[in-house]
């Protein structure tokens, strides 16, 4: 029988890899909103300028960023769980 776990300390630079990965995770939340606020206004000006095309646009960047910040804020968690499940196998 093998047992591996992950190992923390196996390979230097890991403290580094994992600053930055919340580094680019904290720069996708970040792009995220920034997302969100131009799809709103795009959503906005399209609504109010009787574009349909460009409403719909907005509405669907807005809904994607909504997406992106949720997979962004969870990732962690998500990795988690599948790993925890991967291990049950």
């Amino acid at each position: 029988m093998i047992d591996i776990d992950p190992n923390g300390t196996g390979l230097p630079g890991i403290e580094q890899l994992r600053t930055i990965v919340g580094a680019v995770m904290t720069v996708g939340l970040i792009l995220a909103v920034l997302a969100l606020i131009v799809s709103a206004i795009v959503w906005a000006y399209g609504s109010n300028s009787s574009n349909p095309h460009l409403s719909g646009r907005g509405k669907i960047g807005v809904l994607i960023s909504c997406g992106a910040a949720v997979i962004c804020g969870a990732a962690v968690t998500l990795v988690n769980f599948f790993w925890n499940v991967g291990q049950a196998v």
